[in-house]
């Protein structure tokens, strides 16, 4: 069965983005013969740093846009970084999509965290302060931004659509492919009951900021997506 395996992203400086990758968020890191890769514990995408590239600035203009870390307990990861001297925003229920918060790593590639449940929802035990991130975290999404989704869904068609999330108030709608074989609890992927469901899944989904007619721009960090099997 295929799975969405990696992102490939191409850095000017390994060591401080090893580092931060292994001792604040809590990733293995195992070098290859192309670089290194970072990730955790199952079936979820790996972080691929290959060495070559050149200073990075994220803009909204371009086509890649983060990877977001699916976990737990959002309370205790935020303060576990803020412990570590990370600058990390306040989580905040964005909307009925989500409960998170942003950060960037050394070089500037940005990360959402995001909690497994909506604001007030979470389990009284939710987490465990002794682990990372409170443990359990995963890589949930590898996100791209599109003006033209047909377009998408057609190089993707492989993958099933898990979610679409009208964003209307901010200009764009999210779509969610995975190369999974389940079906939401609510058929219509809509739903916001499909909501948090999706952000415990165990793997790696493809997540498209949808603008249309919107042309954004590559940027010569990202080198593309890994596909596995």
């Amino acid at each position: 069965m295929k799975r969405l395996s990696g992102v490939r992203l191409r850095v000017a400086d390994m060591g401080p983005l090893i580092a931060f990758y292994t001792d604040v968020m809590g990733m293995t890191a195992t070098a290859d013969t192309q670089g290194w890769r970072l990730g955790y514990p199952g079936a979820d995408a790996d972080l691929i740093f290959l060495p070559g590239g050149s200073s990075y600035s994220h803009s909204q203009d371009q086509r890649y846009w983060k990877i977001g870390v699916t976990l737990p307990n959002l309370a205790m990861a935020h303060a576990q970084l803020r412990a570590a001297g990370v600058q990390v925003s306040q989580p905040r229920q964005f909307l009925d999509i989500g409960y998170m918060a942003h950060l960037s790593d050394p070089a500037g590639f940005v990360i959402e965290l995001l909690q497994w449940d909506f604001d007030g929802n979470r389990p009284p035990d939710a987490g465990n302060a002794s682990l990372p991130l409170g443990g359990q975290a995963r890589i949930g999404q590898i996100t791209l931004r599109t003006g033209d989704m047909a377009a998408e869904r057609d190089a993707y068609s492989d993958m099933q659509v898990l979610s679409v999330q009208n964003v209307a108030d901010h200009g764009f709608d999210l779509h969610f492919l995975a190369y999974a074989h389940e079906t939401p609890p609510v058929p219509d992927v809509t739903a916001v009951a499909n909501r948090e469901w999706l952000w415990k899944r165990p793997y790696t989904l493809l997540e498209f900021q949808h603008v249309a007619g919107v042309n954004f721009t590559p940027t010569s960090a990202f080198e593309g997506l890994e596909i596995a099997g």
